[in-house]
């Protein structure tokens, strides 16, 4: 075992994982970690890593020989070659020192792998105060009903021939949001569902695709989807008839669970703190 667990878990101040994202804290074990370990020599996706549904080779991988594995803290680098490239650091430890070496690794092992990015990932408690970065959210199916809701929002496909070729230059605006890939992915047969919403005959937000992939519990997961809503007709309730209607598909679908990161105070964030989501915690990325 590479991994102390009397000397991580204390380190862990929110479940989330190098090259995995946030899980959920039920399947935040050593065994995982030893997992990313042993995943990085082989590029082979591990089968509760949310990203194999895009098929592939996994692009990001952690650098094992580069672990710092102490009493007080650990730091995981990883190293992705999407685009220029980038390495990343992640600081598990209760002292803010960690990130300063984090970032002095990151630094480091991005001009030994010749990338251009450098980044320290810093996990935060739930209860930290002045929260940054990104907020990990979770929506347990198991605690209540998720109804349909009752605004205008139906798969892509459901939709008349007309309303569906607008989706296309929706994806594109909303092209920063990860629309443009997911339409990508759409027009290829390559994802699930995605569901729209339409004013005026124009599709103006989306969310998908509805997927559910088993944890490394088993535990049946909602994997995360792309969501946006057009900047003209926010503010109109069709975020929230879009979330409610993934949720529910989500629930009646056997998920018993889902989490997201929203960004500290942008609209997923405040939407899905109304909804009464439980957080588990931040992540906030330093530049190296």
């Amino acid at each position: 075992m590479f991994f102390r667990w009397d000397w991580l878990r204390p380190q862990l101040a929110a479940p989330i994982m190098p090259t995995l994202g946030p899980i959920h804290p039920d399947a935040l074990t050593v065994s995982v970690f030893e997992d990313i370990l042993r995943a990085a020599d082989t590029g082979d996706f591990l089968p509760y890593d949310k990203d194999r549904r895009w098929g592939g080779e996994k692009d990001e991988k952690a650098l094992p020989e580069d672990v710092v594995h102490q009493p007080e803290h650990t730091l995981i680098p990883t190293v992705s070659r999407r685009g220029r490239g980038t390495v990343k650091v992640f600081a598990y430890g209760l002292h803010d020192s960690v990130v300063d070496e984090a970032a002095e690794l990151a630094a480091k092992l991005a001009s030994v792998h010749d990338v251009a990015g450098a980044r320290a990932v810093r996990p935060l408690r739930p209860d930290t105060a002045h929260p940054r970065g990104t907020r990990i959210q979770l929506k347990d199916f198991t605690a209540r009903p998720c109804p349909a809701p009752d605004g205008p929002v139906r798969p892509v496909t459901a939709w008349p021939t007309a309303v569906q070729k607008t989706f296309a230059p929706f994806a594109e605006a909303m092209a920063g949001d990860g629309l443009a890939f997911l339409h990508t992915q759409m027009q290829a047969g390559r994802c699930g569902p995605v569901l729209a919403t339409a004013v005026e005959n124009r599709i103006v937000g989306a969310i998908g695709p509805l997927e559910i992939q088993p944890d490394a519990t088993g535990r049946r997961q909602l994997l995360p989807q792309y969501f946006a809503v057009l900047p003209e007709v926010r503010g109109q309730g069709l975020g929230r008839h879009l979330w409610r209607a993934a949720m529910h598909w989500g629930q009646s679908h056997g998920a018993a669970y889902q989490l997201l990161q929203t960004e500290v105070g942008g609209p997923s964030d405040q939407l899905c703190r109304a909804e009464g989501l439980a957080f588990l915690g931040f992540t906030h990325t330093t530049p190296a």
